[in-house]
Parts: structure tokens; C-alpha cells; sequence
């Protein structure tokens, strides 16, 4: 009974949200640093630890919760997954969402043109200017008319706004540093990346600890979605999120694979579990569709990896 009690404390606002936050991705960094020591420095295989850690937290919610729900959460807390950006404006349409959906289509329009300057400077191939042109046409609208309709309603979420910020720092980071390099080398061949003296052992151990962040980030925006916490949530979320990354071009290999082909991925998945829903499709077959789905994207992978051997 002290250790729910303790944990109710949490759920009725005896601790402050930011503090909470604060503590609970610290948490999710101390088992990401429990799960890299076991995978980088005693070798063990990631699939194993990963496993392995996904049935002892599980069992340590179960233990901590007792069983039961804390519900509900201040309402502080549930503006992470359910806030909306103010209005800078006192009119039906959301105004910050048009100007803000604005400024991207600049900015992409100028990477884009950026990239294909720097790609000409070294004398790289690049596509021709009436695709680009056409390739960016298409995007700005679509960003633009996606704007339009967060801007009918209540105008952009926080968690889209989230989600933006983490896919321009990881693409970033993954793109244009050395980290982002040191990464893939080490994802693709570990072996030919220690003796091109890169730490690989640290660069993994890293990338666990980073996981256990976003992990935990994302736990959070699910407790506030749900505005409660319980011992089976996210069951299952293992297998979509494996599917998606693979959908979204990883490679069982290692060393391929971008930050916005997940997010397409875990799009696909999400469209695919809400059509499913939608059209009355049972849980049971909902699973067995999944696992296809994954299976198909694996083999889809391997077929791809023995042809570029050829």
C-alpha cells in the first residue's frame, strides 16, 4: 500500500508536472544506460536485452501500480498530447498556423535550392529544375493545405509540434555530424568501423541511452493522451513500432534507414490500425494483417540486400 500511495502522489499533483517530466526522462535515460552497458560493453545481443528488459520493467510496473490505474493526471499534464498553440489573432481561423505553415514552405523552398547549389558546386548529379520545382510545388501545398485545415480547428497541436522538433534535431544530427556518421558506420559493419577508429562500443551504448529518453518522452504523450497510467499500456506497441521502422526503409543489416522514412512508417501503421478500426476489421485479425505486414517488410529487406549482392 506505501508504494501505490507513493506513486498516487504523482497522479494527484503532489509533485509538480515539470518535475515529473524531468524525473521520469531520467529514468528513461537510467535504462537506456542499463540496457547499453549489457549490449556494448558484456556483448550481448540487443535483440536478448531488449527483450529481456521489456519483461523486467513490465513486471516492475506491475509491482509499483499494484495492479490498478492512477487516474486522473492534472490538467497541466495532458496539454502535452492534447494543447494546441495559442491564437495571436480573435477570428475563427487559426493565424499562428498559417504564418508558421508560411515560414516552413520557405525554409524548405531554400534547403531545397541550397542542397542543389552545393550538389552542382562538386559537380554531383542532381535531378532536373522542373522536378525540383514541381517536387517542392507539391510539398508546399500539401503542407499548406494541411495548415489550412489545423487552422479551421483549433489550430497546431503540441504534439505535432513535438514531433517536428525531434525529426529536424535527428535528421539533423543523423545528416551533419560526426555522431550521425559514426552511427551508421557502426550500424552497417562494426567490426570495419572499430578499426577505422571509431568507438563503436560507445556510440552504442550511447544510442541505448538516447532510446530510453525518447522512450520515455513517448510513454509521457501516451500517459497524457490516456490521462491515466496503467500496467498494460502499451502492450503490443513493440510490433508496430518494429514494423514501421522496417516499412519505412531499415535494414535488418544495419547501417541504412533515415529518421523521416520512421515516421512514414509509423504513419502507415497508424493509417493502416485506424482504417482497420474503422472498417470493423477484430482485434485478432487486426494482429495477424500486423504480423504479415511485418513479415513482408523483413523479406521485402533481405530481397533487396541479395540482389545488391549480386
Amino acid at each position: 500500500m506505501d508504494r501505490i500511495f507513493k506513486v498516487s502522489m504523482i497522479s494527484v499533483g503532489l509533485v509538480p508536472v515539470w518535475l515529473a517530466i524531468i524525473l521520469s526522462l531520467i529514468i528513461g535515460a537510467i535504462i537506456g544506460i542499463w540496457q547499453g552497458f549489457w549490449v556494448a560493453y558484456v556483448g550481448i545481443p540487443s535483440f536478448i536485452v531488449t527483450l529481456a528488459s521489456m519483461l523486467i520493467f513490465r513486471g516492475l510496473t506491475l509491482y509499483l501500480l499494484g495492479g490498478k490505474s492512477l487516474a486522473p493526471f492534472p490538467d497541466s499534464f495532458g496539454v502535452l498530447s492534447g494543447g494546441f498553440l495559442p491564437n495571436i489573432g480573435s477570428g475563427e481561423l487559426h493565424v499562428l498556423t498559417i504564418i508558421l505553415s508560411a515560414i516552413l514552405s520557405l525554409i524548405l523552398i531554400y534547403l531545397e535550392f541550397r542542397n542543389r547549389k552545393k550538389q552542382l558546386a562538386y559537380s554531383f548529379e542532381v535531378s532536373p529544375l522542373w522536378l525540383s520545382i514541381t517536387k517542392l510545388v507539391l510539398l508546399v501545398a500539401v503542407i499548406n493545405w494541411f495548415a489550412y485545415q489545423l487552422a479551421l480547428n483549433k489550430g497546431i497541436p503540441m504534439v505535432l509540434i513535438i514531433v517536428l522538433i525531434l525529426i529536424a534535431l535527428y535528421t539533423f544530427v543523423m545528416k551533419n555530424t560526426v555522431m550521425g556518421r559514426h552511427i551508421y558506420a557502426t550500424g552497417g559493419n562494426q567490426k570495419a568501423a572499430d578499426l577505422s577508429g571509431i568507438k563503436t562500443k560507445r556510440v552504442v551504448f550511447w544510442v541505448f541511452v538516447n532510446n530510453g529518453v525518447i522512450a520515455a518522452l513517448a510513454g509521457l504523450m501516451f500517459a497524457s493522451r490516456l490521462n491515466s497510467a496503467t500496467p498494460a499500456a502499451g502492450n503490443m506497441l513493440e510490433l508496430d513500432a518494429i514494423a514501421a521502422v522496417f516499412i519505412g526503409g531499415a535494414s535488418m543489416a544495419g547501417g541504412v534507414g533515415t529518421v523521416i522514412g520512421a515516421i512514414v512508417g509509423g504513419l502507415v501503421m497508424g493509417i493502416m490500425n485506424n482504417g482497420m478500426s474503422l472498417i470493423g476489421v477484430g482485434i485478432d485479425w487486426q494482429q495477424a494483417i500486423k504480423g504479415l505486414v511485418l513479415l513482408l517488410a523483413v523479406g521485402f529487406d533481405i530481397y533487396n540486400k541479395n540482389r545488391a549482392g549480386k
